[in-house]
């Protein structure tokens, strides 16, 4: 059995697609949403979730929260003595997710898709994978959060045709993402995000400012009276979604009262730096995609902090659009994850949609700096926001007299400088002794949707050596036989059957006519061509609808029309 988990800062939950549509899973409480929290108890005990939840302020020194932020780092948590990473703390809420889901559906559950901020990169990514494993899960497929959250709308909506920004803002990261629904594909235009952003960053806004206005030194408490405040922040914040004002009120050690009104105005000003940060991904993703905001069809805002009022009217204000009402906040991202876990085991309902995603972060490798030679730059193959999958090449040459070694260093990143960047693997190529210039590489990238790189490099003599870069989770049998998949589609779109029979429509029409109509149909079956070649769902099955109602028009026409005059063809 194979789930779909919202593995989120805050709150994670998870869903399955049954009955032809997505389902939440409740856990032992009958809850959807778990807290992402995890205790020790005196006793040695594991607690995650509610209970967990529950110690924050009573046992501050055994309980860990907020841990996905480090997810991917050398961070360490220290409970009742125990040390965790940040990726076993996450695997602990995992495996609480999946006894609950099968508890609940009555069998073991093996597999799960699990999503991830947008904005992740390689490391975070693969320490999502290993948290899965460790929690007794395959995790194969990571999606990324906005896009499920695109996924569910769609399905809810009954695929209607939209250009959407999704603005998903959780508990502590940030994604934007701009994405296009059309036909049976939902496509990713763009990513950005910040994944040092969420509402645990406007819960510390509220404390620091209620202790500046009340006359409290917040870095004299101790980490219980920190904990204290800071669910008071987490309440009143929540309430304000509801409520002009509210009171925050806190008493000290030394029993003194302290009590302040709270409204959305008081936040905006407290805050007023984290608003400037809301909208630098947006900006981006606009700018990748070439969009202007007027074009966006639809706002789509998801993540428990996208509730905040004043989060609302800042975005709808900065993009003069008015936020879309069917969104379900808290649930969109998992209803997401269960219909991409529904796609993976290709339920019924589900085999003719396509999910197409883009790479959040440029690939290249390092090459020569002749200005400075000790700073070697980064020479993009696969630039950010490329379609995936997706296989590029670029060709490198030798830079001194009688170069034997080409070093490939593969990196990840925005940089102009490679030190700058994140180092994913290198290889060394030998080539023959020459001038500089004379002996050249070609270096091809080809990167899938579930994260997985090849480097391919092709030498004197058509020598290959290959480089596979993954996450882990994946086999290598398992990656091997994807790459496999890959070298397929770059010969041919996934729907194969569906453009060969256009094409062969196409040919059949242009047999029977003669003179302009003729070769208009010709330059279009040029494009269309054309469309295949890119490999991109979203553009086939665009092209796949304009050449067909194209071609729907000519057999209207020359239906009405006597095929015997020549001229007649002139006029279409």
């Amino acid at each position: 059995m194979i789930i779909g988990i919202d593995l989120g800062t805050t709150n994670s939950l998870a869903a399955i697609w049954r009955d032809g549509r997505p389902q939440l899973i409740p856990n032992s409480l009958g809850e959807y949403l778990t807290p992402s929290v995890v205790s020790l108890d005196d006793d040695g005990t594991v607690l995650v979730g509610r209970a967990a939840q529950e110690r924050l302020i009573s046992h501050p020194q055994r309980t860990a929260s907020c841990f996905k932020r480090e997810i991917g780092t050398d961070k360490t948590y220290t409970l009742g003595g125990r040390t965790f990473t940040p990726e076993e703390l996450s695997a602990l809420v995992l495996r609480q997710l999946r006894e609950d889901a099968e508890a609940w559906l009555g069998e073991p559950v093996t597999e799960a898709v699990v999503s991830v901020p947008a904005y992740f990169a390689q490391a975070q990514r693969a320490a999502t994978k290993r948290a899965g494993a460790l929690a007794g899960l395959l995790v194969e497929r990571l999606v990324n959060e906005p896009s499920a959250a695109a996924v569910s709308a769609r399905i809810g909506e009954g695929g209607v045709d939209k250009l959407c920004l999704v603005f998903d803002f959780g508990g502590g990261t940030l994604d934007v993402s701009l994405v296009e629904r059309f036909e049976n594909v939902v496509s990713v235009t763009a990513v950005s995000g910040d994944n040092r952003l969420g509402g645990r960053d406007f819960d510390m806004a509220i404390v620091r400012g209620f202790c500046d206005d009340c006359g409290l030194d917040y870095e004299a408490l101790n980490q219980q009276q920190r904990e204290m405040l800071l669910r008071q922040a987490e309440s009143c914040k929540i309430a304000l979604t509801a409520q002009r004002s509210v009171l925050m009120v806190y008493t000290d050690s030394e029993g003194g009262y302290h009590a302040l009104p709270l409204t959305n105005e008081w936040l905006i000003r407290k805050s007023s730096p984290l608003f400037k940060r809301l909208t630098t991904p947006i900006r981006k993703v606009l700018v990748d995609s070439g969009t202007p905001a007027f074009a966006v069809d639809e706002l789509v805002m998801v993540g428990g902090s996208s509730r905040m009022p004043a989060v609302r009217g800042y975005i709808a204000k900065s993009l003069g659009r008015e936020i879309s009402d069917g969104s379900q906040a808290d649930t969109a991202v998992a209803l997401g994850a269960g219909i991409c876990a529904g796609m993976k085991a290709r339920a019924e309902g589900l085999r003719e949609l396509v999910l197409t995603d883009v790479c959040p972060f440029t690939l290249g490798i390092s090459i020569c700096n002749h200005n400075v030679p000790s700073q070697p730059v980064m020479s993009p193959i696969i630039e950010r926001n490329s379609v995936l999958p997706t296989s590029k090449m670029g060709v490198y040459c030798t830079v001194r007299d009688n170069q034997t070694v080409l070093d490939v260093d593969v990196y990840q990143g925005e940089n102009r400088y490679c030190k700058d960047n994140m180092l994913l693997g290198s290889l060394k190529i030998s080539v023959p002794p020459a001038p500089k210039g004379q002996q050249s590489i070609q270096v091809r990238f080809t990167y899938d949707i579930n994260g997985i790189l090849e480097v391919e490099v092709l030498s004197e003599g058509d020598k290959t050596s290959r480089l596979l870069l993954k996450n882990d989770g994946v086999s290598d049998s398992e990656a091997q036989r994807r790459i496999e998949e890959l070298a397929g589609l770059k010969l041919h779109p996934r729907d194969q059957e569906r453009t060969r029979a256009i094409s062969a429509r196409g040919e059949r029409l242009y047999a029977v006519t003669v003179g302009d109509l003729r070769r208009r149909i010709g330059e279009m079956l040029e494009w269309f061509g054309r469309q295949i070649e890119s490999q991109e769902p979203m553009r086939v099955a665009k092209a796949a609808r304009r050449i067909t109602d194209f071609f729907d028009q000519v057999e209207a026409f020359t239906g009405e029309i006597d095929v015997s005059d020549p001229d007649d063809w002139e006029s279409l």
